[in-house]
């Protein structure tokens, strides 16, 4: 264990003279022998917001003998900049840059490691994609490959309201303000160009739906073959990117591993659900091999190792998952196989026989709201939930109990032969864990607009009543039912809040005969279970501080039967931490609120709003963000407004109202 000591600030400035403000967590040793460097690269404030979870993870790296560095990105926490949109090049060239900085300090030895949770792990994909040479070896975590199908912009060919609220998120941390005692005089001209220039990111994202250049600059998928370092991929089935891993598997020829849990999105030394597992120390076998070259077991432990979820009763909050962690060499993996089951009224078959009938889907609005959070964070109850009451309003498909367990492990894949009644028509397909009692647990889901049908880059429209044939993609998957369970394949045209409903209530026909689910079946004798693959969750001590208000979260659905209005409310209130080392004390909370009228698709509403505070004896702000979304048959309405406060007085607000044709949506 190395004693280490904790830089607070340093500037790193970028080739066109912006300054980026980081903190570093300093083997002391090091000025004297040089280590590596670990890079996490995120926009989430490194004295405030994210400080307890950067230093849970980051000191206790560095007690270990690396150099550990957080700077906030351009127009963040105290660096210097605006930023524009995520992930742009810009950005892209910031981390490279910052790279390059590292790899030139004294107490570096040359060698750099990047790691980090969703925007932290993309940010590492895209940085080597761009190849600088001092970056030896990344650690993505809970990261995204495509910034269209399965980011925060889009979902899956569905617009999804917690997209648009992911919007309405991004401006609020975009106009809070930098901290005086590291900029000093300077924060006021600094929080007030942010206030001036950060743009209505949701205005961006929208008027682009479909998968152009907008979507494919940053996407990790567009340049698998210019990622030559070292990958240790790390997510879990509960994350909102469950599909990362085994793409990574398929597609980098540099040494790759991946790690699949049943995590939601967080690091799973930090978060579940559980079983949570020793996230540094399998972080530090990697970081110890490819950056200090030394010889350890960590390349020869199965390419993937996942968490065969068991059969379990639905439970929206993190607890502990029943399951089997297995490995496999690789994916595609020997041991799994696709089972087809043709489709039958209500019924799923085995059997290759000839199935006729059809199957007319025309959902309520407000089916979805059982399915949970699309980016579960908090723990507090945004998992699904049963999903009995929203099957009961599908239209369902089941095989008969199973006699024996089922597993399985990768992708399924829904084909349909469909019709709709208009020129529009969504599909939503969830697949479910029966029980013997009727309960129904979710395993998978998948949405298609069917406008997308030929790709995510083209539009192509309906003609009404004519088929077409389509391919519905559904969240890659480890699971094992067990016996007296069943597979049910539940079939909606609306899943709200996740895909906002098309313009019109359309009814989607399915000619039977032609529709089949593949599973992805891994072979019940198959070898490869793992008793124990990691150590226990560790993390550093606690960096010093106090909690003057505690969290606390809800969420309710309510009616109005008069109205035929559904409304779902979620709040959550981040409470007051002071920090010891700082003397600042930071608070935050926001909410959503998802509104529809049973039968008027035109009737959908999402209101998000958040508010942060800084308070220091003498400094006292708060800001506030305001994204209202609503649309017509044609367009989508847009309102928006940030607000910045000083001393509990309003001095900055700017106000956004905008209109944006519906193009695919």
């Amino acid at each position: 264990m190395n004693e280490i000591e904790i830089i607070e600030h340093i500037w790193i400035e970028m080739s066109d003279g912006v300054r980026l403000s980081a903190k570093i967590w300093l083997p002391v040793n090091a000025k004297n022998a040089p280590v590596p460097a670990i890079l996490e690269f995120i926009p989430y404030r490194k004295r405030d917001a994210y400080a307890l979870r950067d230093h849970a993870n980051h000191a206790w790296m560095a007690a270990r003998g690396y150099a550990c560095i957080r700077p906030d990105m351009r127009g963040h926490g105290d660096s210097e900049g605006i930023m524009l949109d995520e992930y742009s090049p810009r950005e892209q060239q910031d981390a490279v840059e910052v790279i390059e900085w590292l790899a030139k300090q004294k107490w570096c030895s040359g060698n750099v490691g990047m790691m980090g949770l969703s925007w932290g792990g993309i940010a590492s994909m895209q940085a080597a994609i761009k190849q600088p040479p001092a970056l030896k070896a990344i650690i993505p975590v809970g990261a995204s490959l495509d910034r269209y199908y399965d980011d925060g912009g889009y979902l899956m060919g569905g617009y999804p309201g917690q997209g648009l609220g992911w919007g309405g998120v991004m401006f609020g941390y975009c106009i809070r303000p930098p901290d005086p005692e590291v900029v000093g005089d300077l924060w006021r001209d600094m929080w007030f160009d942010r206030l001036e220039k950060t743009p209505m990111f949701a205005e961006k994202w929208l008027t682009h739906q479909l998968r152009d250049e907008t979507w494919k600059q940053g996407s990790v998928c567009e340049d698998f073959d210019k990622i030559k370092v070292p990958v240790l991929g790390v997510s879990g089935w509960n994350d909102c990117w469950p599909n990362t891993m085994i793409r990574l598997l398929e597609n980098i020829n540099a040494p790759c591993r991946v790690v699949s849990g049943a995590w939601a999105h967080v690091y799973p030394n930090l978060g579940g659900p559980g079983p949570m597992i020793g996230f540094l120390q399998l972080a530090l076998e990697w970081w110890d091999h490819w950056l200090k070259g030394i010889e350890n077991e960590i390349m020869n432990e199965p390419a993937f190792v996942a968490f065969l979820q068991d059969s379990h009763n639905p439970d929206p909050n993190p607890s502990e998952r029943p399951g089997r962690w297995i490995g496999e060499t690789g994916s595609p993996t020997q041991n799994v196989s696709i089972k087809r089951y043709k489709m039958g009224p209500g019924a799923l078959f085995e059997k290759n026989c000839e199935t006729t009938g059809f199957a007319n889907i025309c959902s309520p609005l407000s089916i979805g709201l059982k399915t949970g959070e699309y980016m579960p964070i908090s723990g507090s109850a945004e998992l699904p939930q049963d999903q009995s009451a929203d099957d009961a309003l599908s239209v369902c498909f089941e095989d008969k109990q199973l006699t024996a367990p089922l597993d399985l492990l990768g992708t399924p894949n829904l084909y349909l032969r469909a019709s709709s009644d208009f020129s529009c028509g969504l599909i939503a397909a969830r697949l479910c864990d029966v029980a013997p009692d009727g309960t129904s647990t979710l395993i998978s889901y998948g949405v298609l607009n069917l406008k997308q049908r030929n790709g995510r880059e083209t539009l192509a429209d309906l003609t009404p009543g004519e088929n077409v044939d389509v391919v519905i993609r559904l969240n890659d998957i480890g699971w094992s039912l067990k016996p007296q369970h069943k597979v049910r394949l539940a079939l909606s045209s609306q899943l709200w809040p996740m895909a906002w409903p098309v313009a019109e209530r359309a009814t989607i026909t399915l000619d039977l005969a032609h529709c089949y689910l593949d599973l992805p079946v891994r072979d019940a004798n198959a070898a490869g279970e793992i008793k124990t693959p990691f150590g226990p969750p560790v993390t550093a001590d606690p960096l010093v501080h106090e909690i003057l208000l505690p969290q606390e979260a809800s969420r309710h659905t309510h009616s109005d039967i008069e109205k035929g209005e559904i409304v779902y409310e979620v709040k959550f209130d981040g409470g007051k931490t002071k920090f010891e080392a700082t003397g600042l004390t930071y608070g935050s909370n926001n909410s959503q609120k998802y509104t529809i009228v049973e039968g008027d698709p035109l009737s959908a509403c999402i209101e998000y709003q958040s508010g942060f505070s800084f308070l220091r004896d003498g400094w006292d702000i708060r800001t506030e963000s305001e994204l209202i979304t609503t649309c017509d048959a044609s367009s989508f309405i847009l309102k928006g407004r940030i607000a910045g406060f000083e001393n509990d007085q309003q001095v900055f607000v700017r106000n956004w109202d905008v209109k944006i044709p519906r193009v695919v949506f």
